[in-house]
């Protein structure tokens, strides 16, 4: 009998250990169109994650990405993305216009734009998303302006990243 359950731990254990592993992690693409003169943005952040943070601001449950999801969700997301997610381009804070959103899989997908961008120096990123709730997030910044492409790992720490063109 004692082996039994000396075996039966043995098994379990290492099955709890990968459930309880969970990286925190979103990502950032942001592409300069020259010849439409903007910067267009997606954001991509786990919705279960998301849901977490919303749900205690909200003092609700939101349900994301289910039938049962408010109908002012895209509100609800524009204020924390306007909370959390800030852009400057050439030193000057821009407001973005939101276009929508979409859900693929466990990931929710924001696409933002800045347009009217008639020159590029400089583009920096604030990306405070989620880094209050999990201690382990990562917001990933991927930057395409020409042929010039960078990458930014933000956390707790760091929630900014700055690129002169």
């Amino acid at each position: 009998m004692k082996l039994k359950k000396r075996l039966l731990i043995l098994l379990i254990l290492p099955l709890m250990a990968f459930s309880m592993h969970k990286y925190y992690i979103s990502l950032c693409e942001i592409e300069y169109a020259e010849s439409k003169q903007a910067v267009q943005i997606i954001l991509g952040i786990f919705i279960d994650d998301l849901e977490v943070v919303l749900n205690k601001e909200q003092a609700s449950k939101l349900n994301l990405a289910t039938e049962k999801e408010p109908k002012n969700i895209n509100a609800i997301y524009l204020k924390y993305l306007n909370n959390n997610f800030k852009i400057k381009i050439n030193n000057t804070a821009k407001p973005y216009r939101f276009i929508g959103k979409k859900y693929d899989d466990d990931i929710v997908r924001f696409y933002l734009e800045i347009p009217n961008i008639s020159q590029l120096n400089s583009i920096e990123v604030f990306n405070t998303s989620l880094v209050n709730e999990f201690e382990n997030q990562q917001n990933i910044i991927k930057i395409k302006v020409n042929k010039l492409n960078k990458s930014y790992y933000l956390d707790k720490n760091n929630i900014s990243c700055l690129l002169k063109i």
